[in-house]
């Protein structure tokens, strides 16, 4: 998986070997080839390198944790508080809608003053009102709680991409970091319902709160101790913060997910004033933010200039399908087994073990293949794995066992999206320049979490028009919804999306560099980005 390829001139091509005069940095295709295989020299040993790889994996699992368990925990909590259940929404909902909407502003952050600061910083706040929200004794304080630690996410997603696409170059090493990665989200997952279960049926609900909380204090520590500082090196780009665009697309992007993730609940649905008031205020929102970003701004927030890049929004198009039918698939299999099936809390967390087992399997494997295959392979049996997920459950039949159905719907949805998480991010990092690492983690992130609340809210909608034939109907529903946005997903991969593999490579910055050399040799005049370098 490869960014643009390295540019063609009078001089020949660059592929075979670099010389000081080619590429400024005196790179062969040997030293290239090693250079993605051993270890960074920002290292001072392997276990500050796996102290460094687990603290920004942590950024994953505590996301996943945060969203997944809390779903198990709602009839525990809505008890405890006598919070009533048309409030609920909120509890569930306030994190996912801060982490997707503070994302941008976050990873501009994190180029402006440093990853590691940033990561530092969020994992901090979160292990904060983790704890408030353990204590908390009413409705309200837990809201708040919710949705303020909502803004570590924000923080750390970010910054971890920007960390791992900064200190590893392309190749295997890369791939497998990044593998591992992509795996703490079924891992974090698991996680999450699994103390979300224990917690409520064993203990007390608050545990769960307590249990984040002590496994966000272990991805501090060792951020503090093991992730390089990057302040000095980020200060050199003199990167601003977009502060009207900031404002735009974050007012924009509450007011549009509020809107769909409230109308299900709302009394009259789209027919309730506030729904379409939000709705449509939010989208103004983001048209005025699309005119200053592409139009005004110096340093905007989301420079158009990164869809030049070849593929780039066939993949992030195809993802956000995909990451949209994956909050489906996790919130709406948790009920259906639930409800249809009736699988107690434990029960469902043994059910769901395909997909723990299957992301450290796929981790592992797919860190050691990825140079190897191109990634358009990987990439198109993840979107048919992805498509036969939800399909398993749109079809299955009433008294089916969980061997039948349950079971390969769970092993094609570990296919299916830990593949093309994978790839997807290795090919988004590798394919922009060291200072717009930031960037490409918000994106990445953004369009996640974004997908997720957008595809939830819709999915809610279905199943609150059909909730009068029964959960069995209603949730079914829902599923061949999420069977057509992976079927847009499939055919978006078969037509637009190739991915080469991802072999050790030149970064983007080293592109960059032999790109300006080429402008300058064939104008004369020095280019403006190899100056600033």
């Amino acid at each position: 998986m490869l960014p643009p390829s390295p540019p063609q001139s009078s001089h020949g091509s660059f592929e075979g070997s670099f010389t000081d005069t080619e590429s400024g940095f005196g790179l062969t295709t040997e030293k290239i080839e090693r250079l993605g295989r051993v270890k960074p020299e920002c290292f001072k040993s392997l276990w500050s390198e796996v102290g460094f790889v687990l603290s920004v994996c942590m950024a994953q699992l505590l996301t996943e944790y945060f969203v997944s368990g809390f779903n198990v925990l709602v009839p525990s909590v809505l008890s405890a508080l006598s919070i009533p259940a048309q409030s609920s929404t909120w509890p569930a909902s306030a994190f996912s809608l801060v982490v997707s909407c503070f994302l941008l502003p976050f990873g501009r952050l994190a180029d402006m003053y440093g990853g590691k600061i940033m990561f530092v910083l969020g994992a901090c706040w979160l292990v904060v009102w983790s704890v408030v929200a353990g204590v908390a004794k009413n409705e309200i304080t837990l809201d708040l709680a919710r949705a303020f630690a909502g803004l570590g996410p924000a923080a750390f997603l970010p910054s971890s991409i920007m960390l791992l696409g900064s200190v590893y170059r392309p190749g295997p090493r890369k791939n497998l970091v990044f593998s591992m990665y992509g795996a703490c989200a079924p891992i974090g997952f698991f996680l999450g319902i699994f103390f979300a279960g224990i917690s409520a049926q064993y203990l007390s609900w608050r545990w769960y709160f307590f249990i984040g909380a002590i496994f966000g204090a272990i991805s501090f520590v060792l951020a503090w101790l093991c992730v390089p500082s990057d302040k000095e090196e980020r200060a050199v780009y003199n990167i601003k913060m977009d502060w009207p665009g900031a404002i735009l697309i974050v007012s924009g992007l509450i007011l549009v997910v509020f809107s769909i993730t409230s109308c299900s609940s709302a009394e009259n649905g789209w027919r309730t004033p506030y729904i379409p008031v939000t709705f449509f205020s939010g989208v103004g929102f983001l048209l005025v933010a699309v005119w200053v970003e592409g139009w005004k701004a110096a340093q905007p927030l989301l420079p158009f200039e990164i869809w030049k890049v070849p593929k780039f929004g066939a993949v992030v198009a195809a993802m956000f399908m995909q990451y949209g039918g994956l909050g489906i698939f996790l919130l709406y299999s948790t009920f259906y087994m639930d409800v249809v099936m009736g699988a107690n809390p434990l029960q469902i967390v043994a059910w769901f073990t395909p997909l723990f087992v299957g992301g450290i399997i796929i981790a592992t494997l797919g860190g050691f293949m990825l140079h190897v295959v191109p990634g358009t392979v990987f990439m198109r049996v993840a979107g048919v794995a992805w498509v036969i997920a939800p399909l398993l459950f749109a079809v299955m039949q009433n008294g089916a066992t969980y061997w039948s159905f349950v079971f390969p719907s769970m092993i094609m949805a570990t296919v299916g999206i830990d593949i093309s998480f994978n790839i997807s991010n290795i090919f988004i990092t590798t394919g922009l320049t060291k200072k717009q690492q930031g960037l490409a983690g918000a994106i990445i992130n953004s369009n996640m979490h974004l997908s997720i609340a957008f595809f939830l809210g819709f999915a809610d909608i279905i199943a609150w028009g059909t909730h009068d034939k029964g959960p069995r109907f209603s949730y079914q529903c829902v599923f061949w919804f999420e069977v057509a946005l992976a079927t847009v997903a499939l055919i978006i991969m078969f037509i637009f999306v190739r991915v080469e593999r991802a072999k050790s490579d030149l970064t983007a910055d080293e592109k960059e560099n032999i790109l300006n050399r080429e402008k300058e040799r064939s104008t004369g005049i020095p280019a403006r980005g190899h100056q600033q370098k």
